[in-house]
């Protein structure tokens, strides 16, 4: 079973293994850092839980969850 981005708990820290998403989006999410092998770490969540907060090569950027649920783990 992959895991994804949008699972990953608080304060942990995975790499990327493939990016499920087609077309522009994958093209934003790859802009943005989000490439096979690079380390992402949770670093927070909104009060409502969307979007959250991740350290993407020394850059904060924040996500919906429907975004980083493309956005395959390990």
């Amino acid at each position: 079973m992959e895991k994804k981005l949008s699972d990953i708990s608080l304060g942990a820290a995975c790499r990327i293994s493939a990016i499920g998403a087609e077309g522009l989006m994958r093209r934003r999410l790859m802009d943005l850092g989000f490439v096979p092998g690079t380390k992402v770490e949770c670093l927070r969540r909104s009060p409502a839980g969307d979007p959250t907060a991740y350290l993407v090569r020394g850059t904060v950027i924040a996500l919906r969850k429907e975004d980083a649920s493309c956005v395959y783990i390990y």
